[in-house]
C-alpha cells in the first residue's frame, strides 16, 4: 500500500511523531481538528495515525487545492479518500457539510482544519463555524483537538521542499458537550483546546 512509503517519507523528514495526551488510539468515530500552518499538515496528521485508524479517517481538503487534477488529486483520491469541500461555495442552496455527515453517518473519522485555509504561526487563528455545525448534527462523535508542532517551520507557505525539522502531533482530550452553548463559546473553547496542546 502506497501509504506506508509515504509515512516512512513523512517520519524520516519531519518526524511526525503522535503524542496522545488525553485520549488513546481508538476506532470510536471523530472528527480529529488542528492548527493549520502547512501543506504538509493533513499528511502529517493522517500519518501519525496508526494504520487501523488510517483506514477509517478520511481528510476534508479544500478542492481548488487538491482536486486539481495531477499527483494531488490522485494522492486526495487514492492514499487518503479526502472528502474535498468548495471553499467557493458557488451554489449558495447547497450544503458544504453534507458529505462530512454522511462520511461519519457511516462511521469514518474526519481530519479538519476549522481555520480553513493556512496561517503561517504558531498559533490557531479564530475558528470557522463548520466544526461547530458538525458537533450540533453529530453529537455522539468525539471532537478530539489536535496540535501541529513545527510544520510552519519545515515546510511555510512558498516552499517546496520540507526543511528536515522534528515535528510533532499531539492529541487531546475529547471536547465535552456543553449543552446550549452558543457557537462563539464552542469555537473557541475547541480554539482553546488546540492551543492548550501547543
Amino acid at each position: 500500500m502506497l501509504g506506508t512509503p509515504l509515512i516512512l517519507l513523512l517520519r524520516g523528514l519531519v518526524g511526525a511523531s503522535p503524542r496522545w495526551l488525553g485520549c488513546q488510539p481508538l476506532p470510536n468515530t471523530r472528527i480529529y481538528f488542528a492548527n493549520h500552518t502547512s501543506h504538509l499538515d493533513t499528511p502529517v496528521l493522517w500519518s501519525a495515525l496508526p494504520g487501523f485508524l488510517r483506514r477509517i479517517t478520511r481528510p476534508v481538503a479544500a478542492k481548488d487545492y487538491w482536486g486539481k487534477p495531477g499527483l494531488r488529486k490522485w494522492f486526495a483520491d487514492t492514499t487518503f479518500r479526502a472528502l474535498l469541500i468548495d471553499r467557493e461555495r458557488t451554489d449558495p442552496d447547497s450544503d458544504p457539510l453534507a458529505p462530512l455527515s454522511e462520511a461519519l453517518n457511516h462511521g469514518d473519522s474526519l481530519i479538519l482544519f476549522p481555520e480553513g485555509t493556512r496561517r503561517g504561526e504558531r498559533l490557531p487563528a479564530e475558528f470557522k463555524s463548520g466544526l461547530y455545525h458538525l458537533a450540533m448534527r453529530h453529537p455522539d462523535v468525539e471532537l478530539v483537538p489536535v496540535y501541529l508542532e513545527n510544520l510552519y517551520r519545515s515546510m511555510p507557505k512558498g516552499a517546496h521542499i520540507p526543511v528536515p525539522l522534528t515535528c510533532a502531533v499531539r492529541f487531546g482530550a475529547p471536547l465535552s458537550h456543553v449543552p446550549g452553548e452558543t457557537k462563539a463559546a464552542f469555537l473557541e473553547r475547541a480554539r482553546a483546546a488546540v492551543v492548550a496542546l501547543a
